[in-house]
């Protein structure tokens, strides 16, 4: 958190008005490393909605700041969707409707590696994603300024 802290520090004093922290789905190394049944009941026993309260109220108490949260049930991305964002869910769509014809439910329509493709429910749900820390995303996002709590 002290790192968070700095981060958002560093951005204000270089001018931003606003800091947005992606809290969903965060977890402490020593949640990681709990034993999946002992990390659900952890979870289960919270009184707040999502970890994004917590993390929101020490910003809030550390920085003297005002923090609002925010928790989207799914991805999202700025501005007017493209041609590629169309063509993508027009994509799923018919994939979902191909399988449906078929008699195959309990699936997630994916693209991997450019083809669409079925993943079985059980594959994904309530399973942890988690981001590779030296992938291109995250060190693209580090060029740009991004703070991930590490440093």
């Amino acid at each position: 958190m002290d790192n968070v802290i700095k981060a958002i520090d560093r951005r204000d004093e270089n001018g931003g008005r606003f800091a947005i922290i992606v809290a969903e789905g965060a977890i402490s190394k020593e949640e990681a490393a709990m034993p999946k049944k002992d990390y659900k009941k952890l979870v289960a026993a919270r009184v707040k909605p999502s970890v994004a309260y917590d993390i929101a109220e020490e910003i809030a108490v550390r920085t003297n700041r005002e923090v609002r949260v925010a928790v989207p049930g799914h991805t999202q991305r700025g501005g007017q969707p493209d041609a590629q964002d169309r063509i993508f869910a027009t994509q799923c769509g018919v994939e979902a409707g191909k399988a449906c014809l078929n008699g195959t439910f309990g699936i997630m329509i994916a693209q991997r590696n450019g083809k669409m493709c079925h993943v079985p429910l059980e594959e994904v749900a309530g399973k942890l994603k988690y981001v590779d820390p030296e992938g291109e995303l995250v060190k693209e996002a580090r060029l740009l300024g991004m703070s991930f709590g590490d440093e």
